[in-house]
């Protein structure tokens, strides 16, 4: 059943001094739920589907203001935590997650299940990883959007939380290339194992990115400080040695007051828009190296594929002796820009945290802090806060997700941040609005989205680098006010791989977006 809660939301958004953005509590049951992923289909913005643990879901259909819960079930694999939320390029959703076989052991694969969101239903799962005794922890994964291959990098533990030195822990990769349906056999791909402890001297935190010609890039830390991994032939190989990016001064692993646990582990980031920017690959993490009660958040960029790193760029812009932890980035692939969210202590002596969320569009160079929490919150340290937060973002929508902790009491929150609302200008200037196609490269179809805001007659056509139209799509057809998608064949116009533009013309306003087309 599609509707198995259904969480009323007031639609008011809050402009106070505090916040100018919306909150949505989208779940609360008690200490049981932390750890949030959220994924927005670049094909509909309006559908996320979010997970937390240790196995909820959570649906929207309205671009995030409200929300259907559920309980994911894998009868044969059952379900462990550490959710990871996706969305290939058919705009089926995947949620990764830890194991609980009824055979076998506890945390011994990774699985998979995929999402039909318009039949509302989940598949019972696949996994990959299973090696005996050894455990499987904190996976994470991506979508190439020209292949529509799955990559996944994790943490194996050859014995989970153990000191004895012969024993390690060790980051492994694997891919599927018919939709989750299989899984390639694991691989190693570190150079410089961890121990097993969950400690600074463990290897943890490979969160995969791709590059804008497919490339697999990786970032992990571990007993040599954040290091660096890529493969240019879908995971069959990957670099001899771990490429250094940074250190981290009092390790991944570090205490702030109120929180059951923290960590400073890095997020994985490659800009593959038509910005400037196109290419660079950013590292984002936390660290203690302004001491213990000033934590911060860092960013490190490489524009030559990994081989070199800039020195660390400070993100939070506030003074020292505040805490700022629990980062997560991404890129809005439709412009290039990179937004992190974190929990922010800035405004605070004491343990009330905020959330933040940092935006930057000259590349990481520098970064525009905002607040967007409502309302602070005091953490009890004696409840599982999780290990991180996420956030999804396309064409200006922005949904960070996070867990918030009212002493004993976990709760999941998004905030409405929608970059077209900041911008002050009259609606009636503002007709049409004409997305990047996605996928963007693409290598037999892509979907074209566009909305308009009052009925208008529409033409929409494909125009190769000399200005030619070598395809029309719409040609003068009357339209309602509303958001369209269309999809893009490029064999039923017989077009080869190059660069194209396709246009959108309603009146005399004509707006454009390149696409590229891949063999």
């Amino acid at each position: 059943m599609k509707k198995l809660l259904h969480l009323i939301v007031a639609l008011s958004i809050t402009f106070s001094g505090f916040s100018q953005y919306q909150n949505i509590k989208i779940s609360e049951f008690g200490a049981s739920v932390s750890e949030p992923s959220i994924c927005m289909n670049p094909q509909n913005t309006d559908q996320l589907v979010a997970g937390s643990n240790l196995n909820k879901f959570y649906t929207s259909d309205d671009g995030g203001f409200t929300w259907s819960m559920g309980t994911l079930t894998s009868p044969q694999y059952g379900v462990w935590g550490d959710p990871c939320i996706i969305v290939d390029t058919a705009g089926d959703f995947y949620f990764l997650h830890l194991a609980n076989p009824a055979s076998g052991n506890w945390i011994d694969r990774i699985v998979s299940q995929k999402f039909d969101f318009d039949a509302y239903t989940w598949t019972d799962g696949t996994y990959m990883g299973l090696n005996g005794t050894k455990a499987q922890d904190k996976e994470w994964a991506v979508v190439d959007s020209v292949s529509n291959t799955i990559y996944v990098t994790w943490t194996q533990f050859d014995q989970y939380g153990t000191s004895n030195p012969d024993k390690f822990s060790n980051i492994l990769f694997s891919k599927s290339t018919d939709a989750g349906e299989t899984w390639s056999e694991a691989l190693q791909i570190n150079e410089i194992s961890g121990n097993c402890v969950d400690s600074d001297e463990t290897t943890e935190g490979a969160v995969p990115t791709l590059g804008p010609n497919g490339e697999i890039y990786v970032a992990w830390s571990g007993p040599a400080g954040i290091v660096f991994d890529r493969s240019l032939n879908g995971g069959d190989t990957w670099l001899d040695e771990d490429i250094f990016i940074n250190a981290q001064p009092g390790g991944w692993n570090y205490d702030i007051p109120g929180i059951y646990r923290a960590n400073g582990l890095p997020i994985t980031c490659c800009d593959i828009s038509n910005s400037e920017h196109q290419g660079t690959i950013y590292v984002n993490w936390s660290d203690q190296r302004n001491g213990v009660d000033d934590t911060d958040v860092w960013i490190s960029k490489s524009t030559d594929g990994g081989d070199t790193w800039s020195d660390a760029t400070r993100v939070n812009d506030d003074g020292p002796g505040k805490q700022q932890f629990f980062t997560w980035m991404t890129i809005d692939q439709t412009t290039g820009e990179i937004i992190i969210v974190f929990y922010d202590r800035r405004n605070y002596d004491d343990t009330n945290t905020d959330v933040y969320i940092a935006r930057s569009s000259d590349g990481g160079e520098t970064f525009e802090n905002v607040k967007i929490s409502e309302s602070s919150f005091v953490p009890s340290s004696s409840v599982f806060f999780g290990d991180y937060t996420n956030i999804t973002a396309h064409d200006g929508k922005i949904r960070p997700i996070w867990a918030r902790a009212d002493g004993t009491t976990m709760s999941i929150w998004i905030a409405i941040v929608d970059v077209a609302t900041d911008i002050a200008e009259p609606l009636e200037k503002m007709p049409f609005s004409l997305e990047q196609n996605y996928p963007n490269p693409f290598r037999e179809s892509t979907h074209i989205s566009y909305k308009i805001r009052r009925p208008s007659v529409v033409s929409l056509s494909i125009y190769d680098l000399f200005g030619r139209r070598v395809a029309v799509m719409i040609n003068n057809k009357n339209k309602e006010a509303g958001k369209y998608i269309e999809q893009f064949n490029a064999a039923d116009y017989n077009i080869s791989s190059g660069v194209y533009y396709f246009t959108l013309q309603i009146g005399t306003t004509v707006e454009k977006q390149k696409m590229i087309l891949v063999d």
